[in-house]
């Protein structure tokens, strides 16, 4: 089966690819680059980074804000920021507080002051980028979504994110229901009992769950969802993405595919050069070894930095496109 073939695409249903690994190991190139080629191949394509350190504008070299915004046709891109993320929620519920009576305000005042320390506290990115996820996941707005994932503790945060909400949104509802009338004797001294007897805070809290569970089961859905393990022929990589594949394995995440990024041709008239190659070769062995149920894809090691749409597709079109090591080390030494 070729690379590209793993692709999997459903009517009228988005289909989400995360591109994740350890940091360094050029998961930006890799998502921009496959962003595009989808795109070329007539796909309306949504590439998201949720890394807090975001390069995705430095590698396509447009800038991107924190909205999707229009790159070229069929391509869009959005960099999630938290902060600003935040500051949205803030200021929709001083929206609410503007309009609700004076029993509630207590609620939302708690509200508010929650959102203040989640704001700074760590994981505020994983959030953001959850409720991203959960407003394409619904919206079913493009053919695929692409996901320029953090490096793999965070993306692991990330994909653990709809049980830890899961947990906290039913005991919330649990709360409310074994309370029922008894939270009106409450409300004097626990000023949230306010927002979560207030119907229309249950009503939201189910709908949270209803997207919360939909989200778990599109998250384990093969046909619709996918992990492509960005690694480098070295062992420090090659070992953490086995651990982190194992972790995706635990959470029924699909992970089809491993990409060996920065893979280095023989050059026999250089010492240094060959050397390496052959250490990578014991490294490419070890990676077939790691990742037997996986694809394996390689990508060359290119002699120019790798950035700019142009570049980008023509790494695209080496990864995807079906061509035998010559030509791709060909098409590198001349990128």
């Amino acid at each position: 089966m070729a690379f590209r073939d793993y692709f999997k695409f459903n009517k009228d249903k988005t289909t989400f690819i995360f591109v994740g690994g350890k940091g360094g190991v050029g998961k930006t190139s890799i998502s921009s680059a496959t962003a595009l080629w989808l795109a070329e191949q007539g796909k309306k394509t949504l590439v998201v980074s949720t890394d807090p350190a975001h390069s995705l504008s430095d590698s396509l070299e447009v800038p991107i804000g924190h909205y999707p915004r229009e790159i070229k046709t069929n391509l869009y891109a959005v960099e999630i920021d938290p902060d600003e993320a935040m500051a949205e929620k803030q200021t929709a519920l001083e929206a609410q507080k503007n309009n609700a009576s004076d029993d509630m305000l207590g609620g939302l005042d708690f509200l508010t002051d929650q959102m203040d320390l989640a704001s700074s506290s760590p994981g505020a990115d994983e959030v953001a980028a959850f409720e991203v996820f959960l407003s394409v996941m619904t919206s079913n707005e493009y053919d695929v979504v692409v996901f320029d994932t953090a490096p793999t503790g965070h993306t692991l945060r990330l994909l653990s994110f709809p049980e830890v909400m899961d947990s906290w949104v039913g005991k919330a509802m649990m709360a409310k229901a074994k309370l029922g009338s008894v939270a009106n004797s409450l409300k004097n001294i626990m000023p949230f009992m306010d927002a979560v007897d207030n119907p229309q805070t249950a009503e939201d809290l189910k709908r949270t769950k209803e997207q919360i569970d939909e989200a778990k089961k599109v998250l384990s859905d093969p046909d619709r969802t996918s992990f492509k393990m960005v690694v480098i022929p070295e062992e420090m990589s090659i070992y953490e993405s086995e651990r982190a594949l194992e972790a995706l394995e635990k959470n029924e995440m699909n992970v089809d595919s491993v990409i060996v990024n920065q893979v280095m041709p023989d050059i026999c008239d250089c010492d240094f050069c060959h050397s390496r190659h052959k250490l990578q070769q014991k490294r490419l062995a070890l990676i077939d070894q790691k990742f037997a149920n996986q694809h394996v894809a390689e990508v060359p090691l290119f002699k120019d930095e790798v950035k700019g749409q142009e570049k980008l597709l023509n790494l695209a079109h080496i990864l995807y496109d079906d061509k035998d090591n010559d030509e791709v080390t060909q098409e590198a030494i001349q990128l």
